[in-house]
């Protein structure tokens, strides 16, 4: 292209590119300067797109001057073609309108600032930039393709609307709406208030430092709203006020520091809405989230800290394998064991057991042995008939050795009901002259506590309907003291 063949506006572009000033083509008008309405804009403020490449590529500089591409408020018409190119200065486009999407795939370049601009896509994948990328407050009916681009600050996503036509409708794109898969960033990603429509995924990046998402809108109905599997965070990862319709998958994700997710709704309910299995996180923060809609798979997820009310987790969980720390806010079992008999796999021990060591790490010792009584009973119901027999019989006298007390006063109850009845209706004794004098409460006693011998029990020969109370007792002491010592020796065993 000759230099002769430029307008206007394209001459005072490439006078301001050799010593990278701004060019401002806005009018101070908001509405008139709405990147919207920018296919309606003139001449005065229209540059062709291949007069940008072609600075970039070969434009002046200007000696002691550091030359940049910075312009505001242009049309810029045809596609910006810079596919594989390397060019040593900042690109600033923005509050422009693009007629067509830009091709950076494979570009290197210092900055990249497109914010409040509107393009049908943007394709960069593999994009290498020195500084920080920045997409925010953009317009992006299409899709936004970053896949493996290598950023050396922050990318900037704030209020961007992704794959969300002009009208509010359109049909859906093929692949998600927003690529951030294999990408590496030097510092954070910046999403906050973004909405994407048709998928949003962060497979396998790596940000050095944190992701914040709070107040976004992933829309991907009936798809997956967020793929950040095995995303590796530097410290923490803030979604609070998330609004996420569609699956969101976190398989495998490595954060050390916060996973908060205060506020957020999900929203999945013909399949899993939250895919969070696998992960190795420092905190997981579900304060006063809505109640999820669809299934939570934690299944394998280690965490120190883990923060949710009852009422968020819905009718499927799956907790296999789920290790944590600390669970909050404190309550009491009953409200936490239903997450456990909500697994989709059936009785999981070792949920049990986790929560149980919750308990006992914050000195509610009652708590633990109701989770872990809780978990006896559950088992109980996946056995044979005759186990499930002996099962509640050790439920009913002593909680499986949780509940000791029960053993006392059973014994006391048979105690009190024999003696009363003996004494009412004393035995005969075997040998008159050698018999000592009859003692109801000793000679109940005697029949209950099988490695017991107050004497009385070989002394005397009850009759009738008394010599078949006897045996009762007799069976019912043995039973009851096999019982015991099962329970008692399960439960220590346990600690």
């Amino acid at each position: 292209m000759e230099i002769t063949e430029l307008t206007e506006a394209e001459r005072r572009v490439r006078d301001a590119f050799a010593s990278g000033d701004v060019v401002d083509f806005r009018t101070g008008a908001a509405e008139a300067d709405d990147p919207e309405a920018g296919a309606g804009w003139g001449e005065e403020r229209t540059v062709r797109a291949a007069v940008l490449r072609h600075l970039l590529l070969a434009g002046p500089r200007a000696e002691g001057e550091i030359a940049a591409l910075r312009l505001r408020g242009a049309r810029i018409t045809g596609e910006l073609n810079v596919r594989y190119a390397v060019f040593d200065c900042a690109v600033v486009l923005a509050d422009c309108h693009f007629e067509r999407t830009p091709n950076l795939y494979g570009a290197q370049l210092r900055q990249l600032n497109l914010s409040r601009s509107v393009l049908p896509g943007l394709d960069a994948d593999t994009l290498r930039v020195d500084g920080a990328l920045r997409l925010t407050d953009c317009r992006v009916p299409g899709a936004v393709r970053l896949g493996g681009c290598r950023v050396q600050q922050a990318v900037f996503l704030e209020r961007a609307r992704i794959g969300v036509p002009a009208d509010g409708v359109g049909e859906r794109l093929d692949g998600p709406a927003l690529v951030l898969s294999h990408a590496v960033t030097g510092d954070d990603v910046w999403a906050l208030g973004a909405v994407v429509h048709g998928g949003f995924t962060l497979v396998g990046a790596s940000v050095t430092g944190q992701v914040r998402m709070d107040d976004a809108e992933l829309h991907h109905p009936g798809g997956t709203a967020l793929d950040a599997e095995t995303l590796t965070v530097g410290s923490d990862l803030h979604a609070m006020r998330l609004v996420a319709r569609g699956r969101v998958n976190l398989r495998g994700v490595r954060i050390p520091g916060q996973l908060n997710f205060a506020h957020a709704r999900f929203s999945h309910p013909e399949g899993v809405a939250l895919r969070a299995s696998g992960m190795v996180v420092g905190e997981i923060w579900l304060r006063e989230a809505a109640p999820i809609e669809g299934t939570v798979n934690l299944r394998r997820t280690r965490t120190e800290l883990l923060h949710a009310e009852p009422s968020v987790w819905p009718v499927r969980v799956q907790t296999d394998g789920l290790t944590y720390t600390s669970l909050t806010p404190h309550l009491p079992a009953v409200q936490r064991l239903a997450l456990l008999e909500r697994d989709d796999q059936g009785h999981v021990p070792y949920g049990y057991e986790q929560l149980a060591a919750s308990y006992r790490r914050i000195g509610d010792g009652d708590a633990a042995r109701t989770v872990l009584l809780a978990k006896e009973r559950g088992y109980r119901a996946t056995l044979p008939a005759y186990a499930k027999f002996w099962g509640l019989l050790q439920d009913v006298t002593v909680g499986y050795g949780f509940r000791p007390v029960r053993a006392a006063g059973w014994l006391f109850s048979l105690l009190l009901a024999g003696a009363a009845l003996f004494a009412a209706h004393p035995p005969s004794p075997l040998k008159p002259d050698e018999a000592p004098p009859f003692n109801a409460v000793f000679y109940t006693l005697d029949l209950l506590l099988p490695i017991v011998d107050f004497g009385q029990e070989k002394a005397f020969d009850p009759q009738g309907g008394y010599q078949w109370l006897s045996y009762l007792l007799i069976v019912t002491g043995w039973l009851l003291a096999t019982t015991i010592a099962a329970g008692i020796t399960r439960s220590v065993s346990r600690q």
